[in-house]
């Protein structure tokens, strides 16, 4: 089928079963072919092949509501509701989203890049439908790796005791980034081998109302007997508890199987949970064989053998030199234990748990209660390492301030891809932290300027003693700089001269350095001498250095890979404000706006992080200069 042709679902309607067998097919090999150049989440895509043909063939949508959890599944439904003509521009600048997006297609009804909102977003949904007298099914869709986030066993609580109508499916894949841990993963395992609950109910219920003369008077026990062959044949109905019907589990990949359980949920009132397995990378043997989460998302790739294409003799990934400093440290300090909330991959620490398997604990995606068990390790003299992405730890403000900083304890917190993270766009950007950490109290925040730096910085982080301390990194590798053999600490609260100047400085740190000192070195060219500082602790600021700085009447300029309002800049600004100098200082950063995706250096073009614009900003002081002199 010529799959560009498609303008919206309805097609589906009219389609045998090996005729949506053949569109299956198709739709792989058109996912297979646009990611190798495009990179995108190829597994969790080829794994909701048939699911996602069943669903619009079964119900309505845009008036039926699809709610993708995560989101990074949902590149099936792009293709069915008319946009496979856009894929040679997935995750690039001004392209498709690899995420659903409401001004992309009104079939997009919920905007999400992290996990377990799914469930919340559908009972609010469901909500709205019948106070508005609105008929309409809501189809949230969760993975079993989602379902472990606590929000989401918040919502199947709150969903179960209203009874709105509501069918939950269930991706059942056992897999979400990394092999999926915890209880709950165990329950659904226990599911996936047991015979069928529902049909084995339905039969039951059947056989008794044929059974002469005794028929009625076992009719009054009937609910008791059906909940006893439920525990008989199911072990932990944990859903049924719940208040759920539990409907599978059912072979995802299975076209009758799966029409036969969406009918029969159409017409079942209350809420629904429809289990449903699937294989992750169905189709393409590299990403079915994948058994820690390499090809949950990738990049470019050869299609013919499955081979990442990366840069030849690329220095080492800034999460491989944090982690591998951390192993280091960790062999000679057994204080040191090693969490992160279901990224055990991406924060590169696959050596440390081979190395010391009982000191690293994958939580699962639960950024809260991995902030908590941070703590309470930190409690007993323990040195914890909370590995977690910018993006993810908005997730645990509460437990930074409330149980970490509040106790100010020594949780080490390695925030992974600060900064502009490019393809996965505006809900992976990691711009915030600063700002949502720099105002909580006993918190130290610091950021390298390049990986010798940053393995002292880790070293610092776990030899200090007097509360909290985070250190950013960005997505990507390092630069490739000499690295020093032995490890040192760096002062709390201390920066660095860079460059000698006494027109202008310029205060910055981690990825706009090199920037920076490239526009010093444009504006000695033009008769500006300015100063660059590596102000690599942007709490505590170092405020004997900007002190002096500030004595000497200098304009300043502030750049950060971050959000302006309360950021780096923000802070400068306050304490020159709160010692009563009245510099001329002007800050660069993140402007008040979401930054969608595309490559890195294209966002900052566009959002006019560059040297063209801080040279720009230091001319503006051109004036200032002249005066002073």
């Amino acid at each position: 089928m010529d799959l560009l042709s498609i303008k919206d679902p309805s097609f589906l309607k009219d389609m045998n079963i090996d005729q949506l067998k053949e569109l299956s097919n198709d739709i792989r090999h058109f996912l297979i072919e646009n990611l190798s150049k495009t990179g995108g989440h190829i597994g969790p895509n080829l794994g909701v092949v048939e699911l996602t043909i069943a669903l619009h063939k079964c119900f309505n949508s845009p008036n039926d509501k699809f709610i993708w959890d995560v989101g990074h599944q949902s590149y099936v439904h792009k293709i069915l509701t008319g946009r496979a003509d856009q894929f040679s521009t997935l995750r690039q600048y001004q392209g498709l989203s690899g995420f659903p997006k409401m001004c992309e297609s009104e079939h997009d009804v919920w905007e999400t890049g992290h996990s377990s909102t799914s469930l919340s977003a559908a009972m609010g949904m469901a909500i709205a439908r019948d106070l508005k007298g609105e008929k309409s099914f809501i189809v949230p869709i969760i993975g079993d790796g989602a379902l472990t986030g606590g929000m989401a066993l918040e919502a199947l609580n709150h969903i179960g005791h209203e009874k709105k109508d509501l069918l939950v499916i269930l991706n059942d894949n056992e897999m979400s980034i990394a092999p999926n841990v915890g209880a709950l993963h165990n329950i659904l395992g226990r599911l996936r081998t047991a015979n069928k609950y529902q049909w084995a109910k339905d039969e039951l219920e059947n056989l008794l109302k044929k059974i002469p003369a005794v028929g009625g008077k076992l009719a009054a026990t009937a609910e008791r007997l059906k909940d006893s062959m439920k525990y008989f044949l199911v072990s932990g109905m944990f859903f049924e508890e719940l208040g759920f019907t539990y409907l599978g589990p059912v072979d995802g990949h299975n076209f009758e199987a799966l029409f036969e359980q969406l009918q029969y949920a159409k017409k079942t009132k209350g809420p629904i949970l429809l289990h449903v397995i699937t294989k992750k990378g169905k189709g393409y043997k590299p990403a079915e064989n994948d058994t820690i989460g390499t090809w949950h998302g990738t990049g470019q790739y050869k299609i013919e053998t499955g081979d990442l294409i990366k840069p030849v003799n690329a220095p080492p990934a800034w999460s491989k030199l944090v982690s591998d400093t951390v192993l280091k440290l960790a062999k000679k300090d057994e204080r040191i234990v090693a969490i992160t909330p279901a990224m055990p991959v991406g924060s590169k620490l696959e050596k440390f748990a081979e190395e010391f398997p009982n000191r690293m604990y994958d939580v699962g995606i639960a950024e809260q209660h991995a902030a908590t068990v941070a703590a309470g390790l930190a409690t007993q003299n323990m040195k914890p390492f909370l590995a977690i992405y910018s993006t993810f730890l908005q997730r645990a403000y509460d437990q930074v301030v409330h149980d970490i900083c509040r106790q100010n304890l020594n949780v080490f917190i390695g925030i992974d891809r600060a900064g502009l993270v490019g393809a996965d766009g505006e809900t992976h950007q990691g711009v915030f932290d600063i700002a949502f950490l720099r105002h909580i109290p006993n918190i130290v925040l610091m950021m390298p300027k390049d990986e010798n730096e940053g393995q002292h910085m880790v070293n610092t982080a776990i030899k200090y003693n007097d509360g909290p301390i985070a250190m950013r990194f960005p997505r990507g590798n390092g630069y490739g700089v000499p690295m020093d053999e032995t490890l040192r600490t760096i002062p709390i609260g201390t920066w660095e001269t860079l460059r000698e100047g006494k027109d202008a400085a310029i205060l910055t740190f981690g990825t706009t350095i090199p920037m920076a000192l490239e526009a010093a070195n444009l504006l000695q060219k033009q008769g500006f001498s300015v100063k660059v500082i590596n102000a690599r602790f942007i709490k505590p600021l170092d405020e004997k250095m900007l002190k002096e700085l500030l004595d000497t009447n200098m304009p300043i300029l502030t750049i950060e890979e971050a959000v302006l309002q309360g950021g780096f800049g923000s802070a400068v600004l306050e304490f020159a404000h709160s010692h009563g100098f009245t510099n001329v200082i002007d800050c660069m950063g993140i402007p008040d706006k979401f930054i969608e995706h595309g490559s890195v250096n294209e966002l900052l073009r566009e959002i006019g992080l560059t040297k063209e614009e801080v040279v720009k900003r230091i001319q503006a002081f051109s004036p200032k200069i002249q005066k002073r002199a």
